[in-house]
């Protein structure tokens, strides 16, 4: 189980030394077959992490006998079965497509040496375990003690962290690298004061004192999305928008010009916070606070990456972002930010509303994670399932 910082190289920390591995024990390619088995399972809960996964291990193995493959809803079966079918020993996909291959019988798990979930604390809240316990449990995958299981994300709540055990072998390495939950400290944070119906124009204030600086707006529901992105072309800044109800092709499309700079603008939900690696993002936008305090630890982490700074600006509605403000303080001054004065206000109202607890890298969660939960009830967390997750 790994945590560090958004935007500090965990993609590479699992690739490189797997592959490297699998040279190094004269792994070959995989023949022509209807049914693959793969040595290594890589899980990440939406298309385009798990996309964006696939191109990089492709890269890192060119010029090798690894064939990685990748599968995912939202597109046509028949060509990622002629793609598994031509070889595959590393295989990406989100949860729903994967599973669906292997009742299909075209993927076998005999084989598998090692199974990654990146973004591992959203793999395993309520709303995705069973998945993942399907998973772990479907016909021939070797048991936790006979495959090396590997947890990646910037967060891990308690409750995650001891629901993780059951995936991981009996003594286990938990990595942490900085403050378990810690946001990103290139990017400074500003919170603004800003009521529901003065979002609208305090976001046109600050896109047009940026210029054309690369800008990624994450608003609360997919019906706000693309409200916002009509506003913002109506007001002359070019933006396209993502979330879970567009289709797959529009839904790339999108992040390829958003990369591009054709549009500079984009307005997302929560499907965009996690993983997504685009670089020259200058600024992040909350136009709508998400509910709980890691999902902002992730929005935040899309710019300020590999070292580079950024700024990632937040509306805070006192009428219903109040319950997020502990978090906010504790997050802001953990990582040397300055904090509002009204923000302590409504923090120190907001007290005992918040779950937030981060530990440092030198706490062993193994004997200590239910210590930390603050004699929280062993029985883990029921979390919302954001709507605009993918799991085909």
């Amino acid at each position: 189980m790994a945590c560090a910082q958004t935007g500090s190289g965990k993609t590479a920390a699992f690739l490189l030394p797997i592959l490297q591995q699998l040279m190094a024990d004269g792994v070959a390619a995989s023949r022509f077959s209807e049914q693959q088995e793969p040595e290594v399972v890589i899980v990440a809960p939406t298309r385009e992490l798990i996309c964006q996964i696939f191109m990089e291990a492709r890269k890192f193995a060119y010029g090798t006998c690894v064939r990685p493959v990748v599968v995912y809803g939202g597109v046509s079966t028949r060509h990622q079965n002629n793609d598994i079918a031509k070889g595959c020993n590393v295989l990406c996909g989100t949860p729903g497509r994967l599973l669906d291959m292997i009742r299909r019988g075209r993927v076998g798990l005999q084989k598998v040496r090692y199974l990654v979930m990146d973004e591992a604390d959203r793999m395993l809240d309520m709303g995705f375990e069973p998945d993942m316990r399907t998973l772990v449990t479907s016909p021939g995958m070797p048991d936790r003690e006979n495959r090396q299981t590997l947890l990646f994300s910037a967060t891990y709540p308690a409750d995650i962290q001891r629901m993780a055990r059951d995936f991981l072998k009996e003594n286990y390495l938990f990595l942490a690298v900085g403050t378990v939950g810690g946001a990103c400290t290139d990017v400074e944070q500003t919170i603004l004061q800003v009521t529901k119906f003065a979002k609208r124009n305090q976001l046109v204030d600050f896109l047009k004192s940026i210029g054309n600086d690369r800008t990624l707006v994450f608003v609360g529901t997919k019906r706000q999305t693309d409200f916002i992105a009509c506003f913002l072309c109506q007001e002359k800044f070019p933006t396209t928008s993502i979330h879970g109800d567009r289709e797959q092709r529009e839904r790339e499309e999108a992040l390829a010009d958003f990369r591009s700079g054709k549009f500079p603008f984009l307005v997302a939900t929560s499907v965009a916070a996690r993983g997504l690696d685009i670089p020259e993002v200058q600024h992040v936008v909350n136009y709508d606070l998400p509910t709980t305090i890691d999902e902002y630890v992730h929005r935040i982490g899309r710019t300020g990456r590999c070292g580079n700074t950024g700024k990632a600006v937040s509306f805070f509605d006192p009428e219903t972002d109040g319950p997020l403000a502990p978090s906010l303080l504790t997050i802001l001054s953990l990582a040397q930010q300055e904090v509002p004065s009204w923000l302590e206000e409504c923090a120190g109202g907001s007290r005992g509303t918040s779950s937030f607890s981060m530990s440092n890298g030198s706490v062993d969660t193994r004997k200590t994670s239910a210590v930390r939960d603050c004699g929280a009830s062993s029985q883990p967390v029921q979390t919302p399932v954001a709507e605009e997750e993918d799991w085909e």
